[in-house]
């Protein structure tokens, strides 16, 4: 028995302590799997009400499912940046192995935030005295890309896609469907909504205004999302979609993305009553995914220039990219927006054409007229003779 027990002890010693030479003198350290859980559990607790609980989902996800496997096992002090390298080309060949292509260069920007973090919380603890080199090396500058969106011409040509498709439907039972799918192209591209904040959208949270600048009525939004609580001020174009949307009769009961249940055909209940939304309903209950791919798809706007895929996430970016254009003060879309100028100006104002100035950029400095500079100054330099006429 007490070989048995000496046994587990000196099993549990092994996997919480690495054993190391330095000067002749035995280290004993944590393991970054130890480290692991002491993060998630500090990162559960303290981040309630500051992140969303998909995102803290996913810290869980990353460290349980790819950094504890390859790390956990090893000293603090064992983390090196050369190991850390070791993990990239691991990742890279086991995501080629199982899918036939490298993790996305996000993915793996994600998994060394957690990896950073976690060695930041074994720093807090004193169990790590400095923090591994994590840049990555042979790296070039990224190219500077922008969002994908919708130009004015194209705008033009996908509300008038899904106008007529709400005006003549394929099926008869994706009526509504169809009808709230135009509004909320309209709606976003006149707010700059993210989709998730514009999902999350209830009546009561929108309120029609009268705004004494531009003399017409606008929309003020009182917006949940990524950033907590914050304000939006629409276009006049949203008012009117907006109105639609509030008047528009709705199944009684919406299956869709938000809902508990899902259906493949139609989110209309065949032999229930239709009712008018009230202010605790979702403006959107549902996001019409495949109808917009298929509209996008019949228009050819799929896909921009570089190849990049439009989604709901375009038409925020068509919002700034116009309100760019159009010449509105930078700072003012960003607070709109609730984001950063910097991020405007990396990802939007980068490639606006109307964002530089051809007279600033096309300024010319006047030539001077060398000889009729010299004839200037030898007729000032010699003296009028006094009998010769002047003019009066």
């Amino acid at each position: 028995m007490e070989k048995l027990a000496d046994a587990r002890d000196l099993k549990s010693y092994n996997t919480s302590h690495t054993v190391t030479l330095h000067s002749g003198e035995i280290k004993t350290e944590k393991t970054f799997r130890q480290a692991s859980e002491l993060f998630l559990r500090e990162y559960d607790i303290i981040t309630q009400g500051q992140r969303s609980k998909v995102y803290v989902e996913g810290q869980q996800r990353r460290s349980q499912g790819h950094l504890v496997p390859f790390f956990g096992q090893l000293g603090l002090s064992e983390i090196t940046a050369g190991k850390i390298q070791d993990y990239r080309i691991h990742r890279h060949e086991e995501a080629v192995a199982k899918r036939g292509k490298p993790p996305a260069r996000n993915t793996m920007h994600q998994e060394i935030v957690a990896l950073r973090q976690t060695l930041k919380t074994a720093i807090r603890h004193g169990w790590l005295d400095r923090l591994p080199d994590l840049s990555e090396p042979y790296r070039s500058s990224p190219k500077i890309s922008h969002r994908a969106w919708f130009s004015p011409e194209e705008y033009k040509k996908l509300y008038e896609g899904t106008r007529k498709r709400a005006q003549e439907p394929k099926k008869r039972g994706f009526k509504w469907e169809s009808e709230q799918l135009h509004d909320y192209v309209l709606f976003a591209v006149n707010t700059g909504l993210r989709p998730d904040e514009a999902w999350r959208l209830q009546f009561r949270d929108v309120t029609i205004v009268d705004d004494e600048d531009l003399g017409k009525a606008i929309l003020e939004i009182e917006v949940r999302g990524k950033r907590g609580v914050g304000y939006c001020k629409s276009m006049p174009g949203a008012v009117r979609p907006f109105e639609r949307l509030g008047s528009r009769l709705r199944p009684a009961r919406v299956y869709g993305v938000h809902t508990p249940k899902k259906t493949s055909d139609t989110s209309a209940v065949l032999g229930e009553q239709w009712r008018t939304p009230g202010p605790t309903d979702l403006i959107f209950p549902k996001w019409q995914r495949e109808l917009f791919k298929t509209i996008l798809d019949e228009e050819n706007l799929r896909f921009d220039r570089e190849g990049g895929p439009r989604t709901a996430y375009s038409l925020r970016h068509t919002y700034i990219c116009l309100r760019l254009m159009e010449g509105a003060d930078i700072y003012q879309i960003a607070k709109n927006c609730r984001t950063s100028v910097e991020m405007i100006e990396k990802y939007y104002a980068a490639h606006i054409k109307t964002s530089l100035d051809a007279a600033a950029i096309n300024l010319m400095r006047p030539k001077k007229n060398k000889k009729g500079k010299k004839a200037i100054q030898n007729t000032q330099a010699s003296p009028q003779r006094a009998d010769e006429e002047t003019d009066v």
